[in-house]
């Protein structure tokens, strides 16, 4: 039987599992009525995702203590910005009183 994929151009990666942890994980495909390519696929895109949202947010703390840093100058910019939202608040929180 011809292999039909949603990835026509798809890259085929082979590797070596123990049969035990084959057994089980097959399992889980039968169990979730999903082919173990599938299931396998999966794990794969979650992981990427997952090590993307690490250097996101490794990079959004990186320039958040770039900026905190800056705005500990009182002449900055990011200073400026700084009272700017504080004086918002502070009106903000006069209004909710």
């Amino acid at each position: 039987m011809a292999r039909t994929s949603a990835e026509p151009n798809a890259d085929i990666i082979t590797f070596r599992i123990p049969p035990t942890l084959k057994i089980a994980f097959a399992e889980i495909a039968r169990q979730e009525a999903k082919p173990v390519g599938e299931l396998l696929r999966d794990l794969i895109r979650e992981r990427v995702k997952q090590k993307e949202r690490r250097e996101f947010e490794a990079e959004a703390r990186r320039e958040c203590l770039e900026i905190n840093a800056a705005a500990r100058d009182p002449n900055s910019d990011e200073a400026a910005v700084m009272r700017e939202l504080e004086a918002d608040l502070e009106e903000f929180s006069k209004e909710w009183k």
